[in-house]
């Protein structure tokens, strides 16, 4: 069972990020070693999804060491104010 919560995850990366947004999903039924997340950051301005990516996972490193599925969905705010327009 991972030490990590949605929870943790979400303060980590709004805080090592400037994110505007992050939400967590712990996925695992309860193990904690499942999480999606979608994370809104100007930091990710002018950076192709793979960096934005590797990114995430520096900030994320040493819990990707416990946590064995993760998923993530990286925004610039102009790209996800695009993709919230898309869902109405």
């Amino acid at each position: 069972m991972s030490k990590y919560t949605a929870k943790y995850l979400e303060e980590k990366l709004a805080k090592e990020l400037d994110a505007q947004y992050v939400q967590a999903v712990d996925e695992s039924d309860g193990c904690g070693g499942k999480f999606s997340v979608v994370i809104v950051s100007d930091k990710f301005k002018g950076l192709k999804m793979l960096q934005k990516h590797r990114m995430v996972n520096s900030v994320l490193a040493e819990e990707l060491k416990e946590i064995h599925a993760f998923s993530q969905k990286s925004y610039t705010p102009e790209e996800w104010e695009k993709v919230q327009q898309e869902k109405q």
